[in-house]
């Protein structure tokens, strides 16, 4: 397995078609539209990538606040629901560290549904708190 930064190549399709599975109220087209629009202003996308396949990709963005100090917040995180319970969600939050290293960051955070129960015990067992709740206005 090997993490990449998302280009437009081969695997471009691939991937977005993955994290259709995250983002299901997209299609191909308004997801890579969106996408394309958010990476104008920082948002980065990688994907793990293996023989068998895109396994798993990653939304995120590198910041600075007073609070967290410099820090990646992923904000799309799916693993292929053909790769689940296979590692591949652990490989890619090791990269996450690594590259927090690399880059000079402080912290990794990240926002997950109340609903999600099974992605908030993977949040736990890799080594994330639950650090506040995120209140929103939704239809201002």
């Amino acid at each position: 397995m090997e993490v990449q930064f998302l280009e437009k190549n081969s695997d471009y399709a691939l991937a977005m078609e993955v994290l259709l599975q995250l983002r299901p109220n997209y299609d191909l087209d308004s997801l890579t539209t969106q996408v394309e629009k958010q990476q104008l202003n920082g948002y980065k996308v990688v994907y793990v990538k293996s023989s068998e396949g895109v396994l798993a990709v990653a939304g995120f963005s590198v910041g600075e606040k007073l609070s967290w100090g410099k820090h990646i917040y992923i904000e799309d995180l799916v693993t292929n629901s053909q790769f689940r319970s296979r590692g591949v969600g652990s490989f890619l939050i090791n990269w996450f560290k690594s590259y927090a290293l690399e880059i000079g960051c402080e912290q990794i955070h990240l926002d997950s549904g109340v609903q999600r129960f099974p992605a908030h015990k993977f949040y736990l067992r890799e080594g994330f708190n639950i650090a506040s709740h995120h209140f929103s206005i939704v239809g201002v």
